[in-house]
């Protein structure tokens, strides 16, 4: 208890939350894109529930990993060489997840892109929904892959558990926060979707090449999100625009 009141006294202790707070917000965004995109496929009753557990889940396993420190800082022990490259466990598990997300959004893109015709007016397929476990089950694999990316990033950047702890639950808060409005809005908008699933493959390359061991700064991935995001921002408000000119006029 007494360390605990030491550390809430420390400024620099308050500096390092704030800082891992953010920095596990914005590691989040990755995961929550992914949740975001999958539940939106399953009918409409299961989405929320489907969003909750799913995140409900990922705190859960930050958690869970956030116990055994030891264990998460052995995962970057070299297991085996390959071409002189040592592979530890972290990296076949970025290398695992990457590729798996690489996977799900191309398919998601080659369903959206190239519809089986014949079935509809736009030629689109109601194609069944996943089922809830699936889906559960899908984001469970990458909540893994992110909670352990989450997790060493956290250790590398304080040496103080409690410090650790409190940043996890309150990005994962506003995970849960966030997810319902992401998803309307993801849903709502159609070209938010491609840019979104674009969005992942670019990240699961990243994961690839991390554990590879080719790092890419974080801060060019979301300064490129950022920019796209922008620029569809802007599409988007002239597509708007566009629309209210080309209405026709109230009797």
């Amino acid at each position: 208890m007494e360390s605990l009141l030491a550390l809430a006294r420390d400024p620099a202790a308050w500096a390092a939350l704030a800082t891992l707070v953010a920095m596990e917000v914005v590691l989040g965004i990755d995961n929550l894109i992914f949740i975001s995109i999958l539940t939106n496929k399953l009918p409409e009753a299961m989405r929320e529930k489907a969003r909750r557990l799913g995140i409900t889940l990922a705190l859960v396993m930050r958690l869970g990993l956030l116990a055994t420190i030891a264990w998460i800082v052995a995962l970057t022990e070299p297991v085996f060489t390959i071409l002189g490259k040592g592979i530890s466990w972290r990296d076949i598990i970025l290398i695992a997840g990457g590729a798996f997300l690489v996977w799900k959004a191309t398919r998601e893109i080659h369903q959206h892109v190239s519809p089986e015709p014949g079935h509809g007016e736009e030629g689109i397929v109601a194609r069944a929904a996943p089922s809830f476990a699936v889906a559960i089950g899908q984001i469970l694999v990458l909540d893994l892959v992110f909670s352990i990316d989450s997790i060493i990033t956290a250790v590398g950047m304080t040496d103080h558990v409690p410090i650790m702890f409190v940043a996890v639950i309150a990005a994962v808060t506003v995970m849960l926060f966030a997810a319902a409005p992401l998803a309307n809005f993801i849903n709502a908008n159609p070209t938010i979707i491609m840019l979104a699933l674009a969005f992942l493959i670019m990240i699961g390359m990243t994961l690839i090449a991390d554990g590879l061991g080719h790092h890419v700064p974080k801060g060019y991935i979301y300064a490129a999100m950022a920019f796209s995001t922008g620029v569809e921002g802007l599409n988007m408000l002239a597509r708007r625009r566009r629309s209210r000119r080309t209405e026709p006029p109230p009797a």
